[in-house]
C-alpha cells in the first residue's frame, strides 16, 4: 500500500506541476481551448466598432469641409455686398489704375496717411479706382472733396455709381 500511495503522491505532484505550468506555456496561450464563439463575436463587434469610428471620422471631416465652404461663401457674399454698398456711395477717388499692383500700392500709401482706402473695380473695364473716403450724403461728399483737393490731392474727384 505504501508504494501505491507514493505513486499517487507522485501523480498528484505531476498533475499539480502541469496545472501550474500549462497556463504560462506560450504554446497554449495562443490556442483556444474552449469553443472560440465568444472570441468570434468579440472580433465581429470590434470590426463594427472600427467601422463606426471610421464613419464618424469621415462625417466630422465632411462637416468641417462644409463649414469651411459655407464660411467662404459667406465671406464672398459679404464682400460683394460691401462692394455694392461702396459703389452706391459717393466716393472720393485719388487714383485710377489698370495695373492692380499700382492700385494696391496707392491703397497702402493712403492707409499710411491714416485713411481707410478701398479699391472699386469698374465693371466692363480693367480699371480699378482707389477711393480714399466714402460718404452716403452727396452734400457731405462734395464738401469733403473740396477740403480734400485743397489739403491732400488736388486732382481727386467724386465717383458716384447708381
Amino acid at each position: 500500500m505504501k508504494s501505491y500511495s507514493i505513486s499517487m503522491k507522485k501523480i498528484a505532484a505531476i498533475i499539480l506541476v502541469l496545472l501550474l505550468a500549462l497556463p504560462s506555456c506560450k504554446y497554449f496561450k495562443g490556442k483556444k481551448l474552449f469553443g472560440g464563439k465568444k472570441d468570434k463575436v468579440m472580433a465581429e463587434w470590434l470590426i463594427k466598432q472600427d467601422s463606426v469610428r471610421v464613419a464618424d471620422s469621415i462625417k466630422k471631416v465632411q462637416d468641417h469641409l462644409l463649414a469651411v465652404e459655407n464660411a467662404r461663401l459667406d465671406s464672398i457674399r459679404m464682400a460683394e455686398e460691401a462692394e455694392r454698398a461702396l459703389a452706391s456711395q459717393y466716393n472720393i477717388i485719388v487714383g485710377s489704375f489698370v495695373t492692380p499692383a499700382y492700385a494696391q500700392d496707392w491703397v497702402n500709401e493712403y492707409r499710411n496717411r491714416g485713411y481707410d482706402p478701398k479699391i472699386i473695380k469698374l465693371e466692363g473695364t480693367s480699371f480699378e479706382l482707389v477711393s480714399a473716403e466714402s460718404h452716403k450724403s452727396f452734400s457731405k461728399a462734395v464738401s469733403r472733396l473740396a477740403q480734400f483737393q485743397d489739403t491732400v490731392q488736388i486732382d481727386a474727384w467724386l465717383y458716384v455709381k447708381r
